[in-house]
């Protein structure tokens, strides 16, 4: 995909993969990302390249990041194909100015490569999500770790879905995310 820009208003909205980048603009993005959280850990930087970034900028400033990256989730015996939401972040001075919508717009756009999108969501910002029409996953969640299968029951409640294709998946099965390094969902 190519690197798309839109101008709505005084700020613009890049949407573009991790190699589109510039060095400057990741330098911005995490940035973003240590002022915005206070446990932003060098894993979780990673979680969120390789993939689609949507950003908010005004100017040389990110107002708002997030990125779209691909993992393997299991559920009902199906390996499916998740755009799974990484590092959605606003810059503390400018949040409830309408950026995150800007941001997970871009993201939702990309869901027809994808058989669903996925996230794991703060408790706070679970009624962000809920209004753009994510769902919680109900049933137990594991991952799948080098050493076999692991209950992360400390997820359970935090994982939220979007399936735009109406897939019929049941939101109370078990369900099992890919291994990485870091938080695992």
């Amino acid at each position: 995909m190519a690197r798309t820009e839109a101008s709505p208003m005084v700020s613009r909205l890049i949407l573009c993969h991790s190699a589109e980048l510039a060095a400057d603009e990741l330098a911005a993005v995490r940035a973003l990302m240590d002022a915005a959280f206070d446990d932003f850990t060098d894993h979780d930087w990673s979680h969120g390249l390789g993939g689609m970034h949507a950003l908010v900028v005004d100017g040389d400033d990110v107002l708002a990041h997030g990125s779209l990256v691909m993992r393997r989730l299991l559920v009902e015996g199906r390996s499916l194909r998740c755009g799974y939401v990484e590092a959605v972040a606003t810059a503390p001075t400018r949040r409830r100015q309408g950026h995150a919508t800007t941001v997970m717009t871009a993201l939702e756009g990309l869901a027809p490569a994808y058989d669903l999108l996925a996230l794991s969501s703060s408790q706070r910002a679970q009624v962000f999500y809920a209004g753009r029409g994510w769902q919680p996953w109900r049933g137990p969640s594991s991952v799948m770790t080098p050493e076999g299968c692991v209950a992360t029951p400390e997820e359970d409640g935090a994982i939220l879905v979007l399936d735009r294709a109406d897939s019929g998946l049941d939101l109370e099965a078990p369900i099992t995310c890919d291994w990485r390094d870091g938080d695992v969902w």
